[in-house]
């Protein structure tokens, strides 16, 4: 059974917001891990490129990491009240 055929199965079973929601707590979640990844990833060019100014880089790389998964926790319980109200 493919995955297509089991969410049509559970759009035609259920309310179809309810998969939205579910999806998009996914998305979210499948976002913040990328946003995170490339904000680490520019972390480490920088200090690799510039050593001495590791302390700040690291502190501003903190930062932006903290926006992104508040952002995405807010996103997260969102898409958990559509589901579960």
């Amino acid at each position: 059974m493919s995955i297509l055929e089991i969410l049509l199965q559970t759009v035609s079973a259920a309310d179809p917001s309810k998969l939205g929601a579910a999806i998009g707590a996914g998305l979210a979640a499948i976002g913040a891990g990328i946003g995170i990844g490339n904000i680490g990833k520019s972390a480490l060019e920088s200090i690799a490129r510039q050593p001495e100014s590791t302390g700040d880089i690291r502190a501003n790389m903190i930062v932006a990491a903290a926006l992104v998964e508040g952002a995405v926790f807010f996103a997260i319980v969102l898409c958990l009240l559509i589901l579960f109200v």
